[in-house]
């Protein structure tokens, strides 16, 4: 009778304890949430914060910041945008057919390279026929006749544009583009990616 009414205490002890680590955990990712969003900017459906890896930032935005990016660089050394929408804020999914266009010399400015790259929604890379994940300043892109580029976001390969080509999943991805060594028109804030439009 002892032994039963000590583990009825003990457990009367565990599940707050268990109750109130529920509730620290969500309300933390609450605040990670707010202070990453509160320190990002989103133009044309891609979101970027160049705060995230400076030293003083408070612990609220280094933890939301290595939760959606770990590892992640200070931006003098690379610059980061993510989307999960095109340009008209539809989520972006393998049914479709996307183009991501740059303007002739809009290319993300940089002194070493950069890459556009496609996951899953959680982040994972996705198994593709030809084993191509990503694409950008050195996967020998074929720019248009008037030096813009387009890359070719889509399930079946674009015939005659297959070099342009990065393949999507069957359903919901994330597009993430990085600049290494980013320009100063990244790091003020004037460089702008181009949304990814869909094609009709």
């Amino acid at each position: 009778m002892t032994s039963f009414l000590t583990m009825l205490s003990v457990s009367h002890l565990v599940q707050p304890i268990i109750v109130g680590g529920v509730l620290a955990f969500l309300t933390a990712n609450i605040l990670m949430n707010a202070a990453v969003k509160a320190m990002s900017t989103t133009v044309n459906g891609w979101s970027t914060i160049l705060k995230c890896g400076q030293p003083g930032n408070g612990i609220l935005l280094r933890a939301g910041c290595a939760k959606i990016l770990p590892g992640t660089n200070v931006a003098q050394e690379a610059a980061y945008w993510t989307t999960v929408v095109d340009g008209a804020g539809r989520r972006l999914n393998g049914q479709h057919q996307y183009v991501l266009h740059f303007p002739a010399g809009q290319l993300p400015p940089n002194d070493a390279f950069w890459s556009l790259a496609m996951t899953d929604v959680v982040g994972y890379m996705v198994p593709n026929p030809i084993d191509r994940y990503s694409v950008g300043g050195r996967s020998g892109l074929v720019p248009n006749a008037d030096g813009s580029i387009d890359i070719n976001i889509q399930r079946t390969a674009p015939a005659g544009h297959e070099s342009n080509w990065l393949p999507a999943p069957a359903g919901n991805f994330k597009l993430m583009l990085r600049a290494y060594l980013p320009g100063r028109a990244v790091l003020d804030g004037e460089y702008h990616v181009p949304p990814v439009m869909k094609r009709h």
